[in-house]
C-alpha cells in the first residue's frame, strides 16, 4: 500500500508518538479507552465498595420482589429502573400498601414505580460511591493531563496530521460516491468541461435512482465569456453554479464529477453574484445590492479573475437595466475576464453576438412537449418561451393574447433572426477554421516540395558533372591513343584523315570541357546555401562521402576541417551540414570511346596489307604493359586522372579505393593461375595484404 500511495505514506511517517506519552497512557486506559479499575490505589477501592454495594442492593431488592410478589401486590413487570433507581412495579390501586418512594407512574396511570423504603439508604450509598469514584478519575486524568503537557507541540502536530488524513479519507469517499476524475491541470485560467454534473444534484438524483442531464463547456483566450439564456426552470442557474462549484472543489484538491478528459486552469479570483441579497440592516434593496456587486467586481477583477453573474441585469426596469448590465459586460469584457452570465435580455444575446471573445449559449427547451431537457448549447442564444410556459401552465388565453399584443410580434423576431445569424455564424467560423488548418498544411507541403525540389536538381547537376568529367578523362586518353595512331598513319600516309579525327577529338574535348565549367557553376551556386552559414565549430559532412568532421578554421574558398586524427583544408563546395550524400559510382576502368574509330583504322591498315606496323604497334602495347601500375592501370592513365579529378578529398579517396580493389581482382587473378605452390601463395599473401588496405 505504501508504494500505490507513496504521498500518504511520506505524511504518515510524520506522525510521531514517543514511548513516554504510550507509557503514560498505558498505566490507566485499557484497550478500549476506559479507566482501568487499578489506575490507582483509591480508584481501585471505591470499584471494590461499588461491587459489593451492587451485591447487597441485589439481594435486598430480590428478597423484597420475592415477598410482595407471593402477596400478588406485583405487576407482571416487577421490577424496573426510573431516575436511575432500581424500582418495582406495583399497579396504583396497591401503592399504599408498600412503604417508599413514587418515582414516576405509567402514561395510563395505572401502574405505579415505587422504591422500597429498605432500599433507599443502600442506593443513597451506592450514589455516594458513584461520586467518589467520578471525583478519583477526575483526580487521576489531571494529574495525567500534567504528565503530558510537556508534550503539547507533539499533540498538536499530530492532531494537524490526523485532521488532513480526515480530510483526504473524506474526499477520497466523496469521490467514490461521486464517481469523481481529477481533471487535466494548467497553471492558467481555462475551463473545458466535458460531460460535468453538478455535485450535489448529482448525488441526490443518484440516491432516488433519476437521471442527471451533464453538460460541456469550453472556455479559451478566444472566448472568455459566455452568455447563457434560455426558459426559467431551464437549468441555467445551475449550469452557472456548477461551474463555480466544481472550480472551488478543484482548486480545493477535491476531485470532480465529470470526464477524465475535462481541463481545468487556475484562478486567482472567483466573484459571484446568486440569489437575493436584499438587506434591510444595510439599507439596501436587491438591485442596489446587486451593483454594489458589480462595483466591486469592476474594481478587482482581472485577466486571471472567473465572474459567476446570475440573472444579469434584472431587478430593475428591462430597458434600463440591461443597458447598465451591457455597459458592465463591456468593461469586464474589456478587462479580458472570464465569466459566466445568465440572461433573459435580449440586448445582451446581441452583444455577445456581435462582440468577439463572448460567445452565447442556450438551455434547450422542448417546444413540442413544452418542457425543460436541460441541455447545454453552446453556439447560440435561447429564447425564455414565456408564452410556452404560461400556456402550458394553464394560464388564461384572453391575458396571453393581450400580453403578445403588446410585446408585438418584433420580439419574438428579433430572437428567432439572431438564433439564425448565430447558427450562420458558428458555421462560418468552423469553415474559416478549416481553411486556416488547410492552408497551414499546404505551406507546410510547398516548404517540402521546395527542399525535395532544391536536392534533386543538386544531385542532377552533381551527376551530369560527374558524367562529363568521366567524358574527359576517356577523351585525355583516346587523345593520346590517337596521337600514336596518327604517328603509324603518317609512316602509311593517312596524315590527313587522322588529322581530321584528332581535330574532332580535340573540338568534342573542348566543348565538354567548357559544359563541365558551366555545369561546375552550377553545382557551386546549388551548393552554396550549404556553406555560406558556417561558423568554426560547427560539424559538417563531406559532399558525396560518409565522412564527417568539425570546422577548425575558416578561408575564403576552403576551410581546414579535422576528422579522426586528421586535419585537411577542404573547398567550401564540398561541405555540407545536413544533406544527405550523393553516392557515386566507383571506377572500375577506363573505357575508351574510341573503339570502334580505332578498329577501324586498324582495319583500313590491314586492308592496305600493313600487317607487319599493327603487329609492330601490338608489340609496343606489350611492352607498355611494363609501365602498368598496381591493379592493371597505365602510369599515363592515372596520371592524366590524377590531374583532373584531384580536386577534392573525395575524389582522392575514391582514386585510391580503385587501385586497391583493382589490385586485389589481379592478385586473386594471377594466384589462379600461379605455376607454382610457391607463386600461389605469394599472390594470395597479397591479395590478403589488398583486403586489409
Amino acid at each position: 500500500k505504501r508504494s500505490l500511495y507513496p504521498a500518504i505514506a511520506q505524511l504518515s511517517k510524520q506522525l510521531v508518538v514517543p514511548d513516554e506519552i504510550k507509557n503514560i497512557i498505558d498505566k490507566i486506559l485499557d484497550e478500549k479507552g476506559e479507566i482501568k479499575p487499578g489506575a490507582s490505589h483509591d480508584l481501585m477501592r471505591i470499584s471494590k465498595m461499588i461491587r459489593s454495594k451492587h451485591n447487597e442492593i441485589n439481594r435486598e431488592f430480590n428478597s423484597i420482589a420475592i415477598t410482595l410478589k407471593s402477596r400478588g401486590l406485583l405487576s407482571d413487570t416487577v421490577e424496573t429502573y426510573r431516575n436511575g433507581r432500581r424500582v418495582l412495579t406495583l399497579p396504583v390501586e396497591n401503592k399504599r400498601k408498600i412503604k417508599g418512594i413514587i418515582h414516576d407512574e405509567s402514561a395510563t396511570g395505572k401502574t405505579v414505580y415505587i422504591e422500597p423504603e429498605k432500599i433507599i439508604g443502600l442506593n443513597n450509598e451506592l450514589y455516594d460511591l458513584e461520586l467518589e469514584y467520578k471525583k478519583e478519575i477526575y483526580k487521576i486524568l489531571k494529574e495525567v493531563s500534567n504528565q503530558l503537557r510537556p508534550f503539547i507541540a507533539v499533540f498538536y502536530a499530530d492532531l494537524q496530521l490526523i485532521q488532513e488524513f480526515d480530510i483526504i479519507a473524506a474526499k477520497a469517499k466523496l469521490a467514490l460516491e461521486m464517481d469523481a476524475i481529477k481533471p487535466i491541470l494548467y497553471p492558467k485560467p481555462q475551463i473545458h468541461f466535458i460531460q460535468a454534473y453538478h455535485p450535489l444534484l448529482y448525488l441526490k438524483n443518484k440516491n432516488l435512482g433519476q437521471v442527471t442531464v451533464p453538460f460541456d463547456m469550453k472556455l479559451s483566450k478566444g472566448n472568455r465569456v459566455v452568455v447563457i439564456s434560455g426558459p426559467n426552470a431551464g437549468g441555467k442557474s445551475i449550469t452557472l453554479k456548477t461551474v463555480g462549484l466544481l472550480q472551488l472543489m478543484t482548486q480545493a484538491g477535491f476531485l470532480i464529477p465529470a470526464k477524465e478528459q475535462t481541463k481545468m486552469g487556475i484562478f486567482t479570483r472567483i466573484f459571484t453574484d446568486i440569489g437575493d441579497q436584499q438587506s434591510l440592516e444595510d439599507d439596501l434593496s436587491t438591485y442596489s445590492s446587486r451593483l454594489k456587486n458589480m462595483k466591486m467586481m469592476l474594481e478587482n477583477a482581472d485577466q486571471n479573475s472567473l465572474v459567476l453573474i446570475d440573472e444579469f441585469g434584472s431587478g430593475t426596469d428591462p430597458k434600463i437595466g440591461g443597458a447598465i448590465a451591457e455597459a458592465i459586460l463591456r468593461e469586464l469584457h474589456k478587462l479580458k475576464t472570464w465569466a459566466v452570465i445568465t440572461t433573459h435580455y435580449t440586448n445582451i444575446k446581441i452583444f455577445a453576438f456581435k462582440t468577439k471573445g463572448i460567445v452565447n449559449a442556450a438551455m434547450h427547451f422542448d417546444k413540442k412537449n413544452l418542457i425543460p431537457t436541460y441541455n447545454f448549447v453552446l453556439g447560440k442564444p435561447g429564447s425564455s418561451f414565456a408564452y410556452e410556459i404560461a400556456q402550458n401552465i394553464g394560464l388564461n388565453k384572453r391575458v396571453l393574447n393581450y400580453a403578445r399584443f403588446k410585446a408585438g410580434k418584433n420580439i419574438k423576431k428579433i430572437e428567432e433572426l439572431l438564433v439564425e445569424l448565430q447558427s450562420d455564424k458558428a458555421e462560418l467560423e468552423e469553415k474559416l477554421l478549416n481553411l486556416r488548418d488547410k492552408e497551414f498544411k499546404l505551406d507546410k507541403l510547398m516548404s517540402r516540395y521546395e527542399s525535395m525540389y532544391k536536392d534533386l536538381d543538386f544531385k542532377k547537376k552533381k551527376l551530369k558533372l560527374e558524367k562529363k568529367q568521366l567524358a574527359l578523362i576517356d577523351l585525355n586518353k583516346n587523345t593520346k591513343q590517337v596521337q600514336n595512331l596518327i604517328k603509324e598513319i603518317q609512316e602509311n600516309r593517312k596524315i590527313e584523315k587522322a588529322k581530321e579525327l584528332a581535330k574532332k577529338l580535340e573540338e568534342d574535348k573542348m566543348q565538354l570541357i567548357e559544359e563541365s565549367k558551366k555545369i561546375q557553376e552550377d553545382v557551386l551556386g546549388a551548393s552554396k546555401n550549404d556553406w555560406k552559414n558556417l561558423n568554426e565549430g560547427d560539424y559538417i559532412k563531406l559532399r558525396n562521402s560518409e565522412i564527417y568532421g568539425k570546422v577548425v578554421k575558416l578561408k575564403k574558398k576552403s576551410a581546414e576541417i579535422e576528422t579522426g586524427n586528421m586535419k585537411l583544408t577542404v573547398p567550401l563546395t564540398e561541405l555540407q551540414p545536413a544533406n544527405k550524400p550523393i553516392e557515386s559510382n566507383s571506377i572500375k576502368g577506363i573505357k575508351t570511346s574510341l573503339h570502334s574509330n580505332v578498329q577501324k583504322l586498324r582495319k583500313e591498315i590491314q586492308e592496305n596489307r600493313k600487317i607487319e606496323k599493327a603487329k609492330e604497334h601490338a608489340k609496343k602495347l606489350e611492352e607498355d604493359k611494363m609501365q602498368l601500375l598496381e591493379g592493371g592501370f597505365d602510369r599515363s592513365q592515372v596520371l592524366s586522372y590524377f590531374q583532373s579529378q584531384t580536386g577534392t578529398l573525395s575524389d582522392i579517396l575514391q582514386l585510391g579505393m580503385m587501385l586497391e580493389t583493382q589490385a586485389l581482382d589481379l592478385y586473386t587473378r594471377l594466384s589462379r593461375k600461379a605455376g607454382s605452390d610457391e607463386s600461389r601463395q605469394l599472390f594470395e599473401y597479397l591479395a590478403k595484404e589488398e583486403t586489409q588496405h
